[in-house]
């Protein structure tokens, strides 16, 4: 049995980092939640990303410093903002706004949550990959046990109007939008060059748009910088951190697996927290989906064109 360096067995290692990148992953529909109280949804996301922009931003530096960095072409730089538009502010704006609204955190992290599915789905219509019956009967049972729990949640709560339930699927959308363009840029030189200008894209978007909405003050309160700092620490720092320290021990496949994990825990955490519905309902919805997923993304043929480096290719790009 392989041991780490400090004398426990590789497996369990795994094992114990899989579960916090769970809790961490999940965490951000919570700390959504948590800040919705205090500020608007542009003054937390925008300390939010100027946060992270500036950790990343030194870290960079340092790494250029000490061992500099491969080039990048403009092209490639190009791609990268435009992905990172949809990945972290078209999809965080969307599940931050959805919450604020009344959506459930559950279900927001559900409806979020079955991007791999689409992904795997459309996989054969857009990039030419054999698509087989068995993904799209997927594809119908998890969109049916998206209903099963949007269809509870909506009618054990009178604070969200109807159409707040189709802000999370814009959201849903951007990312695979994201997901598709990433497929066509060549390997990226660093995960944290790709994600500081990301983060970094998403700071500018939202500090104009704070700007120019009149919110970019943020509140005295210390409940909104707890928010802030959970969101940076958990949600960013430890579910991105974690997500590709375990893509390269575990492989895409079992990441993939590991986001099954994510709408039941976010419900039950935030049942725990916020008192949200969790009945036999959300509980079958939930089954449905999550079971789906999965059928549907052990039936996805190896992509094609690409070798390792696209077997290994982000299926969820943004943690909320």
């Amino acid at each position: 049995m392989r041991t780490s360096q400090i004398g426990i067995p590789t497996r369990w290692v795994t094992f114990a980092m899989s579960a916090v990148f769970v809790v961490c992953w999940s965490s951000g529909f919570i700390g959504a939640k948590l800040s919705a109280g205090e500020a608007s949804v542009l003054t937390v996301l925008m300390w939010r990303f100027l946060v992270v922009a500036v950790v990343l931003g030194c870290v960079v530096y340092v790494l250029w410093r000490r061992r500099g960095l491969a080039p990048m072409s403009r092209r490639w730089f190009g791609s990268q903002l435009v992905i990172g538009v949809l990945s972290q502010a078209g999809y965080t704006v969307t599940v931050y706004w959805a919450i604020a609204l009344g959506v459930s955190t559950g279900t927001t992290a559900l409806i979020d949550g079955v991007q791999p599915l689409v992904v795997a789905a459309l996989a054969g219509p857009l990039l030419g990959a054999v698509t087989h019956r068995r993904q799209w009967w997927g594809l119908l049972v998890g969109a049916a046990g998206v209903v099963v729990v949007t269809w509870s949640d909506a009618a054990s709560s009178a604070g969200a109007p109807w159409w707040a339930y189709l802000v999370p699927l814009l959201g849903m959308a951007a990312l695979v939008a994201a997901t598709f363009l990433e497929r066509r840029v060549d390997d990226s030189p660093s995960p944290v060059i790709v994600l500081a200008i990301h983060c970094g894209a998403s700071a500018v978007i939202f500090t104009a748009a704070g700007l120019v909405a009149g919110v970019a003050e943020p509140p005295a309160d210390g409940t909104f910088w707890l928010a802030i700092v959970w969101l940076t620490v958990l949600s960013t720092f430890g579910g991105y951190g974690l997500y590709w320290v375990l893509l390269r021990r575990s492989g895409v496949t079992s990441v993939n697996t590991l986001m099954f994990l994510m709408p039941p825990v976010t419900a039950l955490w935030g049942t725990a927290m916020y008192d949200e519905p969790f009945g036999w309902t959300t509980a079958l919805g939930l089954a449905m989906a999550c079971g789906a997923t999965w059928v549907v993304n052990r039936a996805a043929p190896p992509p094609e064109g690409r070798g390792r480096r696209d077997t290994e290719t982000r299926t969820a790009t943004a943690a909320p």
